[in-house]
């Protein structure tokens, strides 16, 4: 047990004599940097950090004003998803009253519809346009199956739209 204590003690007193002292180093380099400035190499040198903590700060502001922008203009994306799903049904509704139902009842719906959707608009709510024989777009369109295709024509183009895509501004949603 006393040769364990022995040993750690040799070994701290090796630790110690082996490290440098970095405080020292530390000043004389700085004094050995400050000899060697002249006053306007000095300045030259504070101003250029100057110009460069000023250049990094604009960036900052430019960065967090763009960061607070796009958090406003698509901060209500979840609403608006969650809203999609409604417009969807509405539409299915006004085809399903369109073929059986009476004019009236249609006149209805469809103000309310587009009431909704006008609004949804307003908000920043872009349909995608998208036929049958467009070409798929992975960025825009999302595939439900593949079918092979009836003549060569067809290859990787949209054969059905089931449901509509929209954009909230830029983005898909």
């Amino acid at each position: 047990m006393d040769e364990n204590k022995d040993l750690q003690e040799e070994k701290t007193t090796t630790q110690e004599e082996t490290t440098p002292n970095t405080e020292n180093s530390a000043t004389e380099n700085t004094e050995n940097l400050a000899v060697e400035l002249t006053p306007e190499e000095q300045l030259a040198e504070e101003k250029d950090r100057y110009i460069r903590l000023y250049a990094e700060f604009e960036n900052y502001k430019k960065r967090t004003l763009k960061e607070k922008m796009e958090f406003a203009q698509y901060a209500n994306q979840n609403m608006m998803i969650s809203m999609l799903g409604i417009l969807d049904d509405f539409e299915r509704a006004l085809k399903e009253i369109a073929k059986f139902g009476k004019e009236e009842d249609l006149k209805g719906v469809e103000l309310i519809y587009n009431k909704f959707k006008n609004s949804l608009i307003e908000k920043g709510l872009k349909t995608i346009e998208v036929k049958a024989g467009d070409l798929f777009d992975v960025d825009f369109h999302e595939a439900i199956t593949q079918i092979p295709a009836p003549s060569e024509d067809l290859k990787g183009k949209i054969v059905d739209v089931i449901e509509t895509g929209y954009q909230l501004h830029d983005r898909v949603i």
